[in-house]
């Protein structure tokens, strides 16, 4: 496999989604299928599907089609799943606890190492099995354990704090569920930043389209 440096953004966003997709094939008992079928499953052309894989190499015979436990562990491979990331979580509220307990982590090469929050009333207890520890201990928590990656569900007025304190402990990635955009002053760490409001507006716009050309 020899992957291309230069990978457009728009390509990179749809490599977990082919792995999603393979994934249920798989448990589907689907052992091999073409590109046309996956396009199919998708909403993607076949081409598409043929120009995005082909940044990362060669995959699959022509009419012959794909693997499907093939591919999906080449993608996997693509995406860094099994190199051993490591995450904790910061904000132990409605939408940390949630996230804790039923976000599949492991299923995506994550372990899930603790959560902090600053309540003392989950301070010391345990979600889903994860301990949750005093966001004072933070800096030493991570220094003492290899930490890639944190989750940020903190109030927004604590987002970019938080935010600094993590770069600065030496974190590789923020996952940001915030709503406020945090900025970086690092290069060394990558913020990916998940807006629920960017798609339900995107969904609003599209059901609003959808209506005006049924008038």
């Amino acid at each position: 496999m020899k992957r291309n440096t230069k990978v457009s953004t728009a390509v990179i966003r749809r490599l977990p989604r082919y792995y999603r997709q393979l994934s249920e094939l798989q448990e589907a008992g689907v052992v091999r299928i073409s590109s046309s079928a996956l396009g199919k499953s998708m909403g993607l052309t076949a081409s598409q599907i043929r120009q995005d894989l082909f940044c990362f190499g060669g995959f699959g015979q022509q009419g012959y089609g794909y693997k499907v436990d093939s591919l999906k562990e080449e993608i996997g491979e693509i995406l860094g799943i099994s190199q051993g990331h490591t995450l904790i979580v910061l904000g132990t509220g409605n939408l940390g606890r949630a996230i804790i307990q039923n976000f599949r982590f492991s299923a995506n090469g994550f372990q899930l190492l603790a959560a902090f929050d600053v309540d003392p009333a989950v301070v010391g207890t345990r979600i889903a099995g994860v301990p949750v520890r005093h966001t004072g201990e933070l800096e030493e928590f991570i220094a003492a354990n290899r930490v890639d990656v944190g989750l940020l569900t903190v109030p927004i007025a604590a987002a970019q704090r938080m935010g600094d304190r993590l770069v600065e402990a030496g974190v590789k990635g923020i996952w940001n569920f915030t709503n406020y955009e945090i900025t970086c002053a690092s290069q060394d760490v990558i913020v990916e930043s998940v807006h629920f409001s960017d798609s339900l507006l995107a969904l609003s716009y599209m059901i609003s389209q959808r209506e005006e050309d049924n008038l």
